[in-house]
């Protein structure tokens, strides 16, 4: 597989989990209000651990939702900061 690819695939895979990390904020804010069956938290930081943390973190800044709770207000930049780290030692590799 050529580096280009791989890159290319990578950054698909980062904007398709992000758009998913982001529908999972809103569908969890939407429940919130109505007072319904929520997404579990563990669910929503999943979601940025696996490369979604930057669309969720902009998501829930947007819509006001889990603001108030560290693990996700600290938790999913460093999130991001890890999935920086790993696409710049991606690249890398690739490049070699």
């Amino acid at each position: 597989m050529s580096a280009k690819t791989i890159i290319i695939i990578a950054l698909i895979y980062f904007i398709v989990i992000n758009i998913i990390a982001s529908l999972l904020a809103v569908v969890d804010k939407r429940k919130a209000v109505k007072d319904k069956w929520r997404i579990p938290e563990s669910t929503l930081l999943l979601a940025g651990l696996l490369g979604g943390a930057c669309g969720e973190y902009l998501t829930m800044k947007r819509i006001h939702h889990k603001t108030r709770h560290a693990k996700f207000m600290i938790g999913l930049p460093l999130e991001f900061t890890l999935h920086i780290v790993i696409i710049v030692l991606i690249i890398a590799k690739v490049a070699n």
